[in-house]
């Protein structure tokens, strides 16, 4: 029987697929690694055979496919942040695992690629493995302007209030509003972190279409 996986593998084996380690968390006695879209991501993606096929929800299928390799290699189960509901808690992962907070505007920021989040999955490991130890500090703490409090054209969002869903939706619709349509929500580019994801804006371009029709 081939010795368990350490997370250097693991990671490793996510990068080669196009992803990266974005948290990890001991959860039910088990280590849930948490898997995300970085800078090699869309590259992969739109070589991928989901990305031309013309099938709804090509990002998703990618994901259920790439995602379902690793768990099979590594003897995990395969969780999603889509599919229900029941919806896995993701966002309650995120921010256990000491990576992800609650920016100023409510959103959830990451140490490396700031609002630029996406998770694609996670690998719900048989075992206990040893993972490296955040900081666990909101990048926000140190964060003297932040930018993403006043860079939403229409105010849509706040940690105080709900988002504004309606308004962010109508001003999508508007002539300025393309610019957030082709480069990617206005706040979550004002995240000097948001940098670190290395995002294309087509892949930006992407997400806020599939958003902005649903």
């Amino acid at each position: 029987m081939p010795a368990p996986a350490g997370y250097a593998e693991i990671e490793a084996a996510a990068q080669a697929a196009g992803l990266i380690v974005m948290g990890a968390l001991l959860h039910e006695g088990r280590t849930l690694i948490l898997l995300g879209a970085g800078a090699a991501f869309w590259p992969v993606f739109r070589a991928a055979p989901e990305a031309t096929d013309t099938q709804p929800d090509p990002v998703d299928r990618w994901s259920l496919r790439v995602v379902g390799a690793l768990a099979e290699r590594f003897d995990a189960t395969a969780l999603f942040p889509f599919g229900g509901p029941p919806y896995q808690p993701f966002i309650a992962w995120a921010r256990a695992s000491g990576r992800a907070f609650q920016s100023p505007v409510g959103m959830l920021v990451h140490d490396s690629v700031g609002m630029m989040i996406s998770y694609r999955g996670a690998l719900h490991l048989p075992g206990e493995i040893a993972c490296p130890v955040p900081a666990g500090v909101s990048p926000c703490d140190s964060c003297a302007a932040k930018p993403c409090t006043t860079a939403c054209p229409v105010g849509a969002l706040s940690a105080d209030r709900p988002y504004d869903l309606d308004a962010c939706h109508g001003f999508l619709d508007t002539r300025p509003g393309q610019d957030c349509m082709a480069q990617g929500c206005a706040a979550r580019r004002a995240c000097p972190l948001s940098a670190g994801a290395g995002r294309e804006p087509a892949q930006s371009a992407h997400h806020m279409k599939v958003f902005h029709k649903r």
